[in-house]
């Protein structure tokens, strides 16, 4: 019934396309189709997740910055692909809310005390920086390809492409529990009429590689999130140091309880 459904939509909006100007759609059939396609737009991750992602207690989260990790005889990866990701995540896993995200500034102190990140090294150092900002888990990963579009808005000589993956890691039994894998190419609509929905979700124009970013990152934040087994509507803003912390010692507020807890 679904798959009905959504093909309706997707060729009832594509009539609208077609007939755009001289058609007697109204105003509102074509803001309901489009937002009936738009939802329908294919995910372009895939995820999984351990049994055990449930038991685990989570409050504070590092975001480990993105690791370069081209394609072996693929092409170089575009610069600042790495940091666009990383930049992502922490926005998007700050506004999830339900835990607390370690400040990037303290991500970045703790991270020139270890050996620069590598694929090789990828999980030892998650782990490291787990223990250095007093972390219940830690989100990284990598890139694997990160190429930038040739052209403008609605003329592109070559599409933009962003594949990346991501591990998140439970520090209190080093496992890791969650596991994220996206790769986009924006496509043109002539190419493949079910891309219809990402042809009106990207209002019919060709995307920066950033823009492909943000949508999986959204993806996999939005994944994870729902995984985790959080503290709804619970903030903690701990105001003693991580020495403190490691040691379980927490300034005391006689209103508030420990260390900033409502």
């Amino acid at each position: 019934m679904r798959m009905k459904k959504s093909f309706g939509a997707m060729m009832a909006l594509a009539m609208i396309l077609a007939a755009a100007g001289c058609s007697a759609f109204t105003a509102e059939s074509m803001v309901n189709a489009k937002d009936e396609i738009v939802s329908l737009a294919p995910k372009d991750i895939k995820t999984h997740s351990v049994r055990s992602i449930k038991t685990i207690e989570i409050n504070r989260i590092a975001i480990m910055p993105i690791a370069d990790a081209p394609q072996q005889g693929g092409d170089p990866l575009a610069p600042g692909g790495a940091d666009a990701i990383t930049a992502e995540l922490y926005s998007q896993a700050s506004l999830a809310g339900g835990w607390q995200v370690i400040p990037n500034d303290d991500v970045a102190q703790a991270m020139q005390k270890l050996p620069p990140t590598t694929p090789a090294n990828l999980d030892q150092n998650a782990l490291a920086l787990g223990r250095l900002v007093s972390a219940d888990g830690v989100l990284y990963g990598q890139v694997e390809r990160y190429k930038e579009r040739v052209g403008i808005d609605y003329s592109a000589a070559e599409p933009a492409s962003v594949t990346f993956s991501l591990k998140f890691v439970d520090l209190k039994s080093k496992q890791i529990v969650w596991t994220a894998k996206f790769a986009k190419s924006q496509k043109a609509l002539s190419q493949n009429l079910f891309n219809l929905a990402n042809f009106v979700q990207q209002q019919g124009r060709w995307v920066r590689a950033h823009e492909i970013a943000l949508e999986g990152v959204q993806q996999a934040v939005n994944d994870l999130h729902g995984e985790l087994n959080l503290t709804q509507n619970v903030k903690r803003f701990e105001t003693g140091t991580y020495g403190e912390l490691k040691s379980g010692q927490q300034r005391y507020n006689q209103t508030l309880g420990p260390a900033g807890l409502y």
